[in-house]
């Protein structure tokens, strides 16, 4: 057992035995110097002694000297418990530090998540003591409120090891019922009123945003616009109340020229909150009306002459309609896949900012000669051609895919695909001119072709919205 205690302050406390050495060993040096004393004083080599006693003492001391700076007196440390010199801490606080920051800096990934609590003091505090056991990182929380309980919708950053089961695990072990979860990205990182106000935003400018801007507002779901009267004749099923109806897990609202806007999602039920947020964005496009960006690109044909490529809407009926009855047969079926006695009907509803947008090719005299759709059809999009006959070959066909599908990828499509004849050789080839990974399925002479639009970048062409500034000539490939 050691010798050496540790005091409160710090400093060593020495045992009573070694106090009762050192004053017996005081004692016998005063006895030892009285002796030397008398020596000296008394006896014949008294001045010889002195001298010698002088020698020796010095020696003594260097000698203890040198011992004590050689090995010193202090105890080692893992004797005394005591700690390590402030280097040695410093230099093993650093490594561990290194190696826990190394450990929690790994990958992360973001996951949305929503769960029902009850309505009452500390269920969300439990959820989150729970998410905070594995580690996750709450970015950003919306509560909805409902009759019995609260939906709180959650972005979360989640380390790469914990999987999606671990975190819905320990929400549903803290209280969590009805967990629903999935991959986000980097855009959900926008704060919701922002994202509303740009959604409106957006819609306010063009009334065909207003399906996309409901999709981003509600997440993955299917939107379908029925209007008043289909283009067979058919009512809607069922006309929506002014002020919408929810149910479940389908929400539907008043269009505003009478139709019936239907948004399903499938598993999980919107809440009274999002319904509200639907709602008011539809009476945004409501009140402002039927309104269409009026920005227009005037592009150079190979073969010298002049055309304009501008948005239209449904005011470009009459001229749509004498487009048609300039073209043949064989493009018209082309076009239709079968007869088109109906036209004025069709026209009405493709040129509608409510089911897409259309983009018309104009000659210098203001006659239509090619028209292009980008049309919403549910959680899909289609895009479909027709340009004169007289002006086909030119490069209007692939000069109005490239920008339908530049539009397509601004609006977030994953996918777009044309339906068409087999035979149909000029629509092939302007797909397959489009650089973009293609699908092929081809059912008793009908050709639909799928472009995905993840998988490559798509030309940049320039946009439509009414804040740019567009030049005043430009050229198309032919």
């Amino acid at each position: 057992m050691s010798q050496v205690k540790r005091a409160k302050n710090g400093r060593p406390v020495h045992h009573w035995r070694r106090d009762l050495v050192e004053l017996a060993a005081l004692f016998t040096a005063v006895a030892v110097a009285d002796a030397v004393a008398n020596l000296i004083g008394h006896g014949p080599d008294g001045p010889t002694l002195l001298l010698i006693s002088a020698v020796v003492l010095v020696a003594t001391a260097g000698f203890h000297t040198w011992w004590s700076r050689r090995h010193g007196h202090a105890p080692p440390t893992g004797d005394t418990g005591s700690r390590p010199t402030a280097a040695v801490r410093t230099a093993g606080a650093s490594e561990a530090d290194a190696t826990v920051t190394e450990a929690v800096a790994g990958e992360t990934v973001l996951w949305r998540m929503r769960t029902t609590v009850r309505d009452e003091p500390g269920s969300l505090a439990a959820l989150c003591a729970a998410l905070a056991g594995q580690r996750v990182d709450i970015l950003s929380l919306q509560t909805h409120p409902l009759t019995e309980g609260t939906v709180d919708e959650f972005l979360l950053r989640v380390p790469a090891q914990v999987s999606a089961s671990d975190v819905t695990r320990a929400v549903s072990h803290a209280g969590g019922a009805g967990t629903w979860i999935e991959r986000a990205d980097a855009h959900d990182l926008v704060d919701a009123p922002t994202r509303v106000l740009g959604l409106a935003t957006r819609t306010a400018l063009d009334a065909a945003e207003l399906p996309l801007a409901l999709r981003q507002l509600l997440g993955r779901c299917t939107i379908r616009s029925l209007p008043a009267g289909s283009v067979r004749g058919d009512r809607a099923d069922e006309a929506a109340p002014v002020e919408g109806a929810l149910e479940d897990t389908v929400m539907r609202l008043r269009a505003p020229e009478g139709g019936v806007i239907t948004v399903e999602r499938p598993y999980l039920p919107f809440t009274p909150t999002e319904f509200a947020r639907a709602r008011a964005l539809v009476e945004l496009d409501a009140r402002l009306g039927p309104r269409v960006p009026h920005g227009k690109d005037v592009l150079t044909l190979p073969q010298g002459n002049d055309i304009t490529v501008r948005r239209a809407d449904a005011g470009d009926v009459d001229a749509a309609k004498a487009m048609h009855e300039r073209c043949s047969s064989r493009t018209l079926s082309m076009r239709y896949h079968g007869p088109v006695g109906d036209a004025d009907k069709y026209l009405n509803h493709l040129l509608s900012p409510r089911f897409g947008r259309t983009l018309a090719v104009q000659t210098a005299s203001g006659r239509i000669v090619g028209l292009g759709h980008l049309l919403w059809d549910g959680d899909e999009t289609e895009i479909a051609l027709l340009v004169e006959d007289d002006w086909q070959r030119r490069g209007i066909g692939s000069e109005l895919l490239g920008r339908l599908v530049t539009m397509a990828v601004e609006a977030g499509c994953e996918s777009v695909y044309a339906v068409t004849q087999s035979s149909n050789t000029g629509m092939v080839a302007a797909m397959r001119g489009l650089d973009l990974p293609l699908d092929y399925q081809i059912e008793e002479g009908t050709l639909v072709i799928t472009a995905r639009l993840d998988a490559a970048a798509v030309s940049s062409r320039l946009s439509y919205d009414a804040a740019q500034q567009h030049q005043p000539e430009h050229s198309v490939r032919d």
